[in-house]
């Protein structure tokens, strides 16, 4: 889903977005989109296409990332992580018109985050294991976004330089910011990793000293000082700024690019052990008091668009469709990215409740049949009985399973139907042995007169 506009170049706008996948899933994005009068243009075409190949071959946390790329009825639209926050150039103009210094260590610490993300860059590789040789060409605070939590990225390589892009620069067009670009790419002369880590010293001397470095009414005017390349140290415009400060910022600031640091990570050391780094929290309480109004109305909108993409039917193709909403400055338009669930066919499907009833009533029946069955055996029922007996089950059993399996079409029996029920009764115990006395227990006899013991002779055989 497509937006209200965030911000606004010269090749393209940024809106906020939706983007939805399977299964429910949705997360709010920041869409990047083409002027239609560039989408026409194959130049720029390429160019926009370029800066989303090479964005997504970087990974870092201090770059943004490039989530999709659409092309939809003759615009290109880039799909990009959404960050809340705002960019540092509207930031120190927020800060100096209301007089609220940057801290050295929040300006440390957002120049340190941008120098690793440019870093990343410089080291990027294609998918057989070759740096690609980036080059941003276009640092500068506009495309520098600090988030409320606390960390700074970098965004914008529509200019960038790297081996195998598509797009080349024409001979003699500048591409950049005239204020940050180093002086060998105000040449015209082959534009390294130098000229990054000159215009992020550029970004740093402003933050520190409150101003602008190479300033002007008209582009003319900045170019002749930027060429000249005066430049004081910010500490002659901030006191609080040390003195082994300035030699960082200045080092970067070299006309030679020999004499600048050698990597983006070497200087962004530099400023970390010089100056000391501040806390994510420290840095998102200076963007809230800096541009809080502004955030506080962008989480609204997010809001807003969230609560709008609830009640909005997901397409299964990408599309365009209009979408009011009640605030005027919310939606404007949309553009769905979504796909299909995937779902079981109806007749596949089956009810587990059905099948463990209907198994659960047939072991039942079965295994009564089979304990009747044992029980006459062991008592001695009359075998001419068991026929009859397991003619009963079977009737029983489909009486049971019928109804389970056919549901409402099983067809019910009525009592008079029903076969009655088989009684099994025990046969009498058998009458107790009389026992026979035992002539010879004792074997002997006493004479009543003499009480004398006479054995006798059938006894002692």
């Amino acid at each position: 889903m497509l937006y209200d506009e965030i911000a606004s170049g010269g090749m393209a706008t940024v809106h906020f977005g939706r983007l939805s996948g399977p299964v429910g899933f949705s997360r709010t994005v920041a869409i990047k989109r083409l002027h239609p009068h560039y989408a026409k243009d194959p130049e720029f075409v390429t160019m926009f296409l370029d800066e989303a190949r090479l964005c997504g071959r970087i990974r870092h946390p201090n770059v943004v990332p490039t989530l999709d790329v659409v092309t939809l009825e003759g615009e290109i639209f880039i799909v990009m992580e959404y960050v809340a926050g705002e960019a540092l150039s509207k930031l120190m103009k927020a800060a100096n018109q209301r007089n609220i210094p940057i801290p050295p260590k929040v300006a440390a610490t957002i120049i340190s985050s941008v120098l690793h993300g440019l870093h990343a860059a410089h080291q990027t590789k294609d998918e057989h294991g070759r740096e690609l040789g980036i080059v941003h060409r276009d640092v500068s605070p506009q495309n520098i976004l600090v988030g409320a939590d606390g960390t700074a990225r970098v965004l914008d390589f529509g200019v960038a330089k790297a081996a195998g892009r598509l797009q080349t620069t024409r001979d003699g067009q500048v591409k950049g910011k005239i204020a940050y670009m180093a002086p060998e790419q105000l040449a015209g002369a082959g534009a390294t990793r130098k000229v990054d880590i000159y215009a992020a010293a550029v970004v740093l001397w402003e933050m520190l000293a409150g101003r602008r470095l190479f300033d002007g009414e008209t582009e003319a005017i900045v170019l002749a000082r930027a060429i000249d390349g005066k430049v004081d140290p910010p500490s002659l415009y901030n006191p609080e700024i040390d003195r082994t400060v300035d030699e960082i910022v200045l080092r970067g600031l070299a006309r030679d690019p020999e004499m600048r640091y050698a990597s983006a990570r070497e200087m962004a050391l530099a400023v970390e052990q010089t100056m000391g780094l501040a806390s994510p929290s420290d840095v998102g309480e200076w963007v809230e008091l800096v541009a809080g109004e502004e955030l506080q109305r962008r989480a609204q909108t997010v809001a807003e668009i969230e609560m709008a993409s609830l009640q909005q039917p997901l397409s299964p193709r990408i599309g365009l469709a209009k979408a009011p909403v009640s605030e005027p400055h919310s939606q404007v338009s949309s553009i769905s990215v979504s796909r299909p669930a995937v779902t079981v066919p109806p007749s596949r499907r089956v009810s587990m409740v059905k099948l463990m009833v209907s198994a659960s009533a047939v072991l039942a029946v079965i295994g009564g049949s089979l304990g009747a069955l044992a029980v006459r055996d062991v008592l001695g029922a009359p075998r001419e009985q068991e026929p009859n007996a397991f003619e009963a089950a079977p009737k029983r059993s489909l009486a049971l399973i019928g109804p389970v399996m056919a549901g409402s079409k099983a067809k019910k029996e009525t009592p008079a139907e029903r076969p009655p029920p088989v009684v099994v009764r025990p046969p009498p115990p058998p009458p107790p042995a009389v026992k026979k006395p035992n002539p010879c227990d004792p074997p002997y006899t006493i004479d009543p007169k003499t009480g004398r013991k006479k054995y006798k002779i059938e006894c002692l055989k």
